[in-house]
């Protein structure tokens, strides 16, 4: 029987500067191929461009307010009803909420070309702090599609 949960939310540890699980969780995501160092320089030294453009604000608390607002509330799934197959509108729960916003604002700094990753991903946070941005788009066009496909709600069980 598979197992419904795993550790990593128990073993997941806050990150060393803001004692923020969250911002642990999200440089675990922007880690790649192991190398946590990287990845924690490139998270506080967007967290530091942060500090610079909005000097009155925490800036834990815009990369919490970025996730927050990034989050999506509702999405479609297909459903296989008969031979057809429907996109249904179903809540999303708040751990899938939490990660889909992670990725989302991840994915908006990685397809910038050019810069420097903290740079890219300072900029993302900034705007989606300010709800705007390639990542709150993103937000806007999963809920755009399930309210379009709100007929087919009753499909959801």
């Amino acid at each position: 029987m598979a197992r419904k949960f795993t550790a990593s939310k128990t073993q997941l540890r806050p990150d060393p500067r803001f004692g923020s699980k969250l911002a642990g969780k999200f440089i675990n995501c922007v880690m790649h191929d192991g190398k946590k160092s990287v990845a924690q320089r490139v998270f506080y030294d967007a967290m530091e461009l942060v500090q610079k453009r909005l000097p009155n604000e925490n800036p834990i608390d815009v990369f919490t307010r970025a996730v927050e607002s990034v989050k999506p509330m509702i999405e479609v799934r297909s459903k296989r009803v008969g031979g057809a197959t429907y996109q249904v509108p179903m809540q999303v729960n708040k751990n899938r909420q939490q990660t889909l916003s992670i990725r989302w604002i991840l994915m908006a700094a990685r397809e910038k070309k050019g810069r420097p990753m903290a740079v890219k991903l300072a900029d993302e946070l900034v705007a989606a702090y300010n709800r705007e941005g390639a990542a709150i788009t993103r937000r806007e066009n999963v809920h755009r599609m399930a309210d379009a496909n709100k007929a087919f709600a009753h499909f959801a069980w």
